[in-house]
């Protein structure tokens, strides 16, 4: 049977993290609450039952007792380990449990590359980050905490016995686990391209755009460093500058993802879908006119609005593949929403689950998003790996959980960094249409990753 237990209320749920962290492949999905805006549950968990994770072409599943190698599409293998085990954690029925988001299920990312599973893609670019292009286990407990209702509990299923609960409790109440080493990065980041190959690879992408190739491509430049210490503390020091709704920090035995996400990918509740594409930015002003002056502007752009409309459409188009016929709506469209360092302009596209298909559909159906792609989908892709020096691995992926009770929710993973052999690397990229103006665009990449990559920049004076 699922069991609640009620813990401390703890605003920095980054200490309950802690607890529990060096416990084998930790995840913490974490709603930037107290300083953001937007969120409202954190979930952290750790030890799963089982691990899936799939890399050059094979699926790997292992568990306690069992590994095996599969081959084939690796969403129906996931869907088959999620169906395995919900059997043993059947919906559940309490008020109180289907109140929460999650309740123990897959927790887990799946990466910009998976997307070479479902499409065949040329292979042109360097290929420097060996993480795995998914990697989801089946977590049997989670801490859930609700920052809305100030309260904290921790959930655990029928997978979980009443010693195992007990165990898990005194390590979430135990205050001398609540530590961290420290991170320091060794040199300034550096782009992995010049302005004016930056400025090339924008001219190539207009000539593909006025010769009807597409009409809108995601392009993306990586700063990369070196750093030496805890990826994690790393995490917590852009989480006092960015806080984010969909920011979450995952830990492999292959390196670390420290993810600052604002934007949502798919959310399933109750069989309704939503996605939430972010399309349109422009930086905070210094004073509270100029900021309401660029909001405005936002807000205002033709530009921006038909580069938001091209994703709305081509999201209405994804997820209308797994919907019931005529429900796809679209209730929000062109909304601004203000974060610590940029102001975004986000449309919201909902749908009604059809019944015959699953959020693990919708996610395959769906992937990778439209918004970090561009239009149409696959010849984007295709000019991407023609253009991008490097593979992007984990960036523009997805992160986020599929719950035993029905329920998923995944992000968008941009703002997001990877540690990985003393290597750090961070990307930024846009939508690049007919009328962009390319000195804007380049300048676009810088505003949306100065606050990530300036508290990092800092430890270097320090550690000297």
């Amino acid at each position: 049977m699922y069991r609640l237990y009620s813990l401390p209320y703890l605003q920095n749920t980054t200490l309950y993290f802690e607890r529990i962290r060096h416990l084998p492949a930790p995840v913490f999905l974490d709603s930037g609450k107290p300083a953001g805006r937007y969120g409202r549950f954190d979930i952290i968990s750790a030890a799963p039952d089982a691990r899936l994770s799939y890399q050059d072409n094979v699926t790997h599943l292992s568990t306690a007792s069992s590994y095996e190698q599969l081959s084939g599409n690796p969403f129906s293998h996931l869907q088959q380990l999620f169906n395995r085990y919900q059997q043993c954690c059947p919906e559940p029925q309490q008020a109180e449990l289907k109140a929460l988001p999650f309740c123990g299920g897959l927790l887990g990312y799946f990466s910009y590359d998976l997307g070479r599973s479902l499409e065949t893609l040329p292979d042109e670019t360097i290929a420097d980050i060996d993480l795995p292009d998914m990697q989801v286990g089946i977590y049997s407990w989670a801490v859930v905490v609700d920052h809305e209702n100030n309260t904290a509990q921790l959930v655990t299923t029928p997978l979980i016995d009443s010693d195992q609960a007990d165990t898990i409790l005194q390590l979430l109440n135990n205050d001398a686990l609540t530590r961290s080493g420290d991170f320091m990065l060794r040199a300034p980041f550096q782009s992995n391209m010049s302005e004016a190959e930056y400025y090339n690879s924008l001219n190539r992408i207009d000539q593909y755009i006025h010769s009807g190739d597409c009409y809108q491509v995601n392009f993306a430049q990586r700063f990369s460093s070196t750093y030496q210490g805890d990826p994690w503390s790393g995490y917590k020091l852009i989480r006092e500058h960015a806080p984010t709704p969909y920011s979450a920090y995952i830990e492999t035995a292959d390196g670390a993802i420290l993810s600052h996400s604002p934007e949502q990918f798919l959310e399933v509740c109750d069989k309704r879908v939503t996605t939430k594409p972010i399309k349109g930015t422009r930086p905070r002003g210094n004073n509270p006119a100029l900021d309401a002056q660029l909001k405005l502007e936002l807000h205002d752009s033709e530009k921006d609005r038909a580069e938001n409309l091209m994703i709305v459409d081509l999201m209405r188009n994804d997820i209308s593949k797994v919907c019931e016929h005529g429900s796809v709506r679209v209730p929000k469209l062109f909304a601004v929403e203000s974060y610590a360092n940029v102001h975004h302009l986000v449309s919201t596209i909902t749908g009604q689950l059809a019944a015959t298909q699953s959020p693990i559909d919708l996610l395959e159906h769906s992937f990778p998003g439209g918004s970090i792609t561009g239009a149409p989908k696959i010849r984007a892709m295709e000019i991407i790996e023609e253009l991008e020096p490097h593979r992007r691995s984990v960036y523009c992926g997805s992160i986020g959980y599929l719950s035993f009770s029905g329920q998923m929710d995944t992000s968008i993973a941009i703002r997001t960094l990877i540690c990985q052999n003393g290597q750090i690397h961070c990307w930024a990229g846009g939508g690049i249409v007919a009328d962009s103006e390319t000195a804007d665009e380049y300048q676009e990449t810088y505003d949306k990753v100065n606050n990530l990559l300036a508290p990092l920049e800092r430890t270097i004076k320090s550690s000297g």
